[in-house]
């Protein structure tokens, strides 16, 4: 059995839609959220006794990272998850983490100690190392009201990756897991975007403003405040270089057996879908 946690966030969804449309589907699959949605299993980290029964039967876990948070309030999500697999005789956990040339950002730390704890787990594993997703530079990099992308994302380039490519490789892996155990997998773009790229596909300007104005912007949004480093630490990683796929190797094409998805279009498309009125 096959359980696939998160699966009312925007990656788990895409995931849960995939499993349900396989032709070739052999396994059973159960969707876990703790939002507890007609058909899926109570799973809620933030409540471990929920997990026993939620875990039981399962041969494979699909972990998707447990939300953004504090560093303490996600690595003990994780840690619950991950002792509770063990527990229950759960033999794989493929888990979703971010990728490697991520490791400047605030919210690295607890992907990387989740990645270790599972390399101490009795547990065979897979790590999936996600980019940031074409659809997450919407946050960042739509334009404002004069039709102008003010991110300070400088002359830096992001390798965005699709999130329905990654959906696509998370269904691969979980439904195969033994032919990737102990495999960790960098999937991040091919076609690193800047700023000037993103608003040149939108009919834009581009005048990226600075990482002070961007800060206080955030901060007047109404964010909650660990949001505020995480998105500013973002940008800057963007700006400075840090985050162009340069520094890892891709398994991305690898692991679809096809081209990408487009990262642009997909940018291009979400950014029109946001501005549609829904009546």
């Amino acid at each position: 059995m096959l359980l696939v946690t998160g699966v009312s966030g925007s990656l788990g969804s895409l995931v849960a839609q995939r499993l349900a449309g396989r032709e070739d589907r052999t396994e059973d699959v159960v969707l876990g959220t703790r939002a507890g949605l007609p058909g899926t299993r109570l799973v809620d980290f933030d409540a471990p006794a929920t997990l026993p029964e939620a875990f039981a039967g399962v041969d494979t876990l699909l972990l998707i990272s447990a939300g953004y948070g504090e560093d303490d309030v996600v690595i003990a999500r994780h840690e619950a998850a991950i002792s509770a697999a063990e527990a229950a005789g759960v033999g794989h956990i493929v888990y979703t983490s971010l990728s490697g040339d991520g490791d400047h950002l605030t919210y690295s730390l607890a992907h990387r100690w989740t990645e270790r704890r599972l390399r101490r787990s009795s547990v065979d594993w897979t790590v999936l190392r996600n980019g940031l997703y074409a659809e997450f530079l919407t946050w960042i990099a739509t334009p404002d009201a004069d039709n102008r992308i003010t991110g300070p994302l400088g002359e830096g380039r992001l390798a965005a990756v699709a999130r329905e490519d990654l959906a696509e490789i998370a269904v691969r892996v979980a439904t195969d897991p033994a032919a990737h155990a102990g495999r960790t997998y960098e999937l991040v773009g091919e076609r690193p975007l800047g700023g000037a790229d993103l608003a040149r596909a939108l009919g834009a300007a581009y005048a990226p403003g600075s990482l002070a104005d961007a800060r206080a912007a955030i901060a007047a949004s109404g964010a909650e405040a660990f949001q505020v480093p995480m998105l500013t630490g973002t940008y800057s990683a963007i700006a400075h270089g840090f985050m162009d796929g340069t520094e890892v190797r891709s398994d991305l094409r690898e692991l679809l057996g096809r081209e990408p998805l487009d990262a642009l279009e997909v940018f291009v498309a979400a950014v029109e879908a946001a501005a549609v009125p829904r009546g």
